[in-house]
């Protein structure tokens, strides 16, 4: 089970979930997260002048850790102990309990007593608090603090199967311990964080002064109960930053419980599990700067692992360690006490052997073997200890440490056993630079409720032990491990290679330093290890931060609260002093302005410039022309007609003082629309690119020098007939803002323009037989509806662009056959080149006829007659050629066609039944058979017979069927070169129109591939060529 939430950082949560096992791997060797923001060199400016904007600040951090065991009344003690700092025995925890004016003086100077166990155990009740009365409180509290962090343990029953397999935490429980809190701290402390997983519980509360300068605040939760995930045992996790410079960790978890060795190494398991599912979202700094990755537990400055770790006293049996225990708590009651009573029947009852051995050896342990810390036992559980008979001596006559019947003695003989120590020395769990305040207090586990020194009297007898542990590190004591932990690898990657060199004595070799046995080496130095795991130095050293501020954390307390009596567990806190460096907002957004203005001047004075000059050259029929509308500051490209070339000039120039380079490209889009430069709209550099070589798809890149000009051209050509339907449709606009982006300067935003002028072209026959008299134009803002079913609207019985291109090519063709009879030469005439002229082999080039075909267009959309577009300078030769081609043309753009796909299958349905059947019909009847199929769609119908009659007129000019060679030459009809051999060359001309139109005309289903498409286009040109052969018929 893994949770996280985030109270004040200023982002949202990250995609990845918090908790869950890291996306990036955290080693020495990683190189820190980089920074992602637009603003990162201001922010690094900022950070390099932050000693101008820090000032030190010293703060007390208080950590607290309680297994409440579910019981309810415990949270009326938890303000007595943790914010009062009441509950401490000095007999039993007293080493290091400083005097001042607040401290217990029991009874002097006129201040009434402290209420005795006695009374304090016999007036216990889960109604009100189990604090001793008339304590005035051991620890620093109240506003003393700047920080508290509490963690509980099991504030539900986590024994229970339902609570254990819950998929969430019940929030109730947790609203009666942060009340119990807020009510028992100063005014305006504020809670800064909290997090809830099952019974385990962190909550933290700053003063008003320091709640103010907390930031990036993360909270998570990792499971590793039930299956490895369930809540049952885990850890609740936060993060948080103070003063925008100090990264601290606070880590409450509940480990696996048992006495077993797997119980053991379940522990392990479950710490390392908490140290890599932790997962933190990104910090954020104070200008807004996000780290790419969320962070771990193993980035911050100063972490502290507090909790229910539940680790055991080992090689002892628990009877011994209670009974050595009990001989020094007996001492808090009176004769007649139910606690006394109950110590005096366990110490009667008969000694151990290993007891029995353990006092002799004490009896004969010397004062310096008692004086070195945690080794009175070592190893073995059979060392001495003072018997229950044996009368110990006042502690006011001895130094405590050097009493072997003290106190700190027993406790430190038995600390020589605690299964945390022992894993940390071998490196199996806390061991990476992880430390612990001397314990001079008893163990914290396990009492009878309601007692201040009676061990677990019950059937079960379970053996005392330090499970409640507060550690903590710094980012120095991490570095410094890993650091060990390197050269302890040179040193034995070095011996081994030695080894293998042949090297019999390592220490005879002049160039080898030291000899490193991993087997016995730093066996000597354990109790030195030992005392390093849990003793701080008195000084410590500055420690470097993440961002490089130094800051010091100092251990100033570390107690139990012996006397509070309402769990199984006694409470454990340690209050600490953080030195650390804090920003001065007033301070830092000082410095924040004048690194921003001096960042800015000399980005203005090094980054390229460049200036760009549009050519606002107008068209004579723009309607952009209103002097009252808002200045255009992009290209302006005016009226756009259907395949009509318009060109704009732009010209970058360099003025700047450094090289520009500089290319269009793409503008960022929103999801689901095209992206990239509009395919309507192309760019022309007039100087090839720097990467010329390069990919064709590749940004095409120019450099300028200081002073140096570029033009470039701007290109709108729409014939693409899906646009110019869309535009026709107002689906699109011609509309467009092209990015010029300068390497190293600011991009540069040019809007581009055009009005679109509507064409008869790509557009549907039932939308045209709708369009007025007038032409398109004239209805420029109207949309022909094309999608009424009957009769309404219709204008015309077939759209008027047919018959008037029709009607055109009847009555060019006699006038270019005359014109060329008269001036032209008879061998290289059109028709005797290309029989399917004039709708192919055109005698103009491609840019004269491009200019042609724009005039034919302009006739038909704006209703001009032909004669009135055309220059007069056009011969009737050039003007047929124009309109034939502008006919073929316009009837491929036929969104539906002039037999469409649904006519066409009915046709091809009816040739396939009579090739089955191998019947044969006439020209005449196939020819009314074929237009009775078509009379369902009138319009398609007449268009046909439009098209049809007109290339027969056309055939008959060109190739008259009727009159043979001969013939002509007896008429005076030589005159017109095409009529020589007209009988033979017909059937020519019949194919070639029949192939051109059947193709521009007649619509054939997208999915027929292959030799069944062939045989459909076969079929299409006979229903064309059919209606040709109508004058042959009549012939001789």
């Amino acid at each position: 089970m893994a949770t996280s939430s985030t109270q004040t950082s200023p982002a949202g949560k990250m995609n990845t979930t918090p908790g869950a096992f890291p996306s990036t791997p955290a080693s020495a060797e990683a190189p820190l997260p980089s920074v992602i923001s637009s603003q990162l060199s201001l922010s690094q400016a900022v950070h390099k002048r932050r000693a101008e904007y820090t000032r030190s600040r010293r703060i007390k951090v208080k950590v607290g850790t309680w297994n409440v065991a579910s019981l309810s009344g415990t949270e009326k003690d938890v303000g007595g102990w943790f914010v009062d700092g009441k509950g401490v025995s000095e007999s039993l925890s007293g080493l290091g309990i400083k005097d001042d004016d607040e401290s217990r003086n029991n009874g002097h100077n006129g201040t009434p007593d402290i209420e005795s166990v006695a009374s304090q155990e016999k007036r216990r009740s889960k109604k009100r608090s189990t604090i001793p009365e008339n304590d005035p409180g051991s620890i620093p509290g109240g506003d003393q603090i700047g920080l508290y962090v509490l963690g509980l343990q099991e504030i539900v029953d986590i024994s229970s199967v339902a609570q254990a397999l819950r998929p969430y935490s019940d929030p109730h429980p947790g609203r009666k311990w942060k009340q119990a809190v807020a009510e028992s701290l100063p005014h305006g402390y504020q809670r800064v964080a909290e997090q809830q997983l099952i019974g385990l519980f962190l909550v933290i509360y700053a003063s008003s002064e320091i709640a103010p300068t907390i930031s990036s605040v993360s909270t998570t939760s990792v499971g590793t109960g039930l299956g490895g995930y369930m809540g049952n045992k885990g850890a609740v996790t936060a993060r948080i930053v103070l003063g925008e410079t100090t990264r601290m960790v606070f880590v409450n978890c509940h480990l696996t419980a048992g006495v077993e060795k797997s119980n053991l190494e379940r522990r392990n398991w479950d710490a390392s599990q908490i140290l890599q599912r932790t997962k933190f979202d990104p910090v954020y700094d104070g200008d807004g700067v996000m780290e790419e990755f969320g962070e771990s537990i193993r980035d911050e400055d100063f972490a502290f692992w507090f909790g229910d770790l539940n680790y055991r006293l080992e090689s002892m049996p628990a009877e011994d360690v209670r009974r050595l225990l009990m001989l020094h708590t007996k001492h808090e009651y009176g004769t007649q006490q139910t606690s006394s009573r109950k110590i005096e029947d366990e110490l009667a009852k008969p000694e151990s052997p290993s007891f029995t051995r353990n006092q002799e050896a004490a009896n004969c342990t010397s004062e310096d073997d008692i004086s070195s810390t945690y080794t009175a036992i070592g190893s073995s559980s059979d060392q001495s200890v003072t018997s229950s008979t044996t009368t110990l001596p006042s502690q006011e006559t001895l130094d405590p440490t050097s009493d072997p019947a003290s106190l700190q003695t027993t406790l430190s003989s038995l600390l020589a056993h605690d299964q945390l120590h022992s894993q940390m020395l071998s490196r199996k769990a806390f061991h990476d630079g992880w430390r612990e305040g001397t314990i001079d207090f008893l163990p914290t586990y396990k009492y009878d409720v309601g007692s201040v020194g009676m061990f677990d009297s019950s059937e079960k007898q379970r053996g005392p032990s330090w499970c409640d542990r507060i550690l903590y590190r710094t980012r120095r004591d991490r570095l410094e491990y890993e650091q060990r932990v390197r050269d302890e690898e040179i040193a034995k990657k070095k011996d081994n290679e030695m080894k293998l060199q042949g090297v019999v004595d390592a220490v005879t070799d002049e160039s080898v330093l030291f000899d490193y046995d991993p087997e016995t080496d730093g066996a000597d130095n354990e109790n030195n290890a030992n005392n390093e795991v849990n003793v701080q130095s008195p000084d410590p050293e500055l420690m470097t931060t993440k961002i490089g501020v130094e800051d010091r954390l100092i251990l100033d307390y570390y107690k139990s609260h012996q006397r509070v009596l309402s769990s199984d567990h006694k409470p454990l806190d340690a209050v600490f002093t953080l030195v650390y460096d804090a920003v001065d907002p007033e301070m830092k957004a000082r410095v924040h302005q004048e690194v921003a203005r001096e960042l800015d001047k000399a980005e203005n004075e090094g980054r390229p410039v460049v200036t760009i000059v549009v050519d606002h050259q107008r068209d004579s029929d723009s309607t952009h022309t209103d002097s009252s509308s808002p200045k255009f500051e992009g290209v302006d490209f005016g009226h756009v007609k259907y395949d009509h070339i318009k060109t704009r000039s732009v010209t970058i120039a360099n003025t700047g003082r450094v090289p520009a380079t500089l290319g269009f490209v793409d503008r960022s889009i929103e999801s689901g629309q095209p992206g990239g430069i509009s395919p309507w709209l192309k760019i022309n550099f007039d100087r090839p690119p720097d990467n010329k070589k390069s990919n064709p798809g590749a940004l095409q890149e120019h450099t300028l020098d200081p002073g140096d000009a570029v033009n470039v051209e701007l290109t709108v050509h729409v014939n693409d007939l899906e646009l110019v339907r869309r535009l026709s449709g107002k689906v699109e606009s011609l509309e467009d803002v092209l990015v010029l982006r300068i390497h190293n300067g600011r991009d540069h935003f040019l809007p581009i323009r055009g009005d679109w002028l509507q064409s008869t072209f790509g557009r549907s026959i039932e939308k045209l037989v709708r369009i007025p008299e007038g032409g398109v134009r004239r209805w420029q803002h109207q949309r022909p509806d094309g999608s009424s079913h009957g009769d309404d609207g219709v204008k015309w019985s077939a759209p008027r662009e047919v018959f008037r291109l029709t009607e055109a090519i009847e009555d060019l063709v006699e006038r270019a056959l005359a014109q060329w009879g008269m001036t032209g030469d008879a061998d290289k005439a059109p028709w005797e080149k290309d029989m399917g002229w004039p709708f192919r082999g055109w005698i103009p080039e491609e840019k004269q006829r491009a200019m042609l075909r724009e005039t034919v267009r302009e006739g038909l959309d704006t209703d001009q007659p032909f004669s009135e577009t055309f220059p007069p300078e056009i011969d009737s030769v050039h003007r047929l050629e124009a309109v034939a081609e502008t006919l073929v043309q316009f009837l491929k753009s036929l969104e539906d066609g002039i037999v469409t796909e649904a006519l066409w299958l009915e046709l091809e349905k009816g040739m396939l039944e009579r090739e089955k059947t191998k019947k044969t019909l006439s020209h005449e009847d196939e020819r009314m058979w074929i237009l009775d199929t078509l009379s369902t769609a009138p319009a398609h119908s007449v268009s046909f017979t439009f098209v049809t009659f007109m290339l027969a007129r056309v055939a008959n000019e060109i190739a008259p069927p009727n009159l043979a060679p001969s013939e002509n030459r007896k008429s005076g009809a030589e005159s017109v070169p095409g009529q020589v051999l007209a009988r033979t060359k017909r059937p020519e001309v019949d194919a070639a129109y029949a192939e051109i139109f059947a193709d521009a005309m007649i619509r054939l289903p997208t999915a027929s591939k292959g030799k069944e498409r062939k045989a459909s286009e076969t079929r299409r040109k006979n229903v064309v060529e059919v209606f040709l052969k109508a004058s042959l018929d009549d012939g001789p």
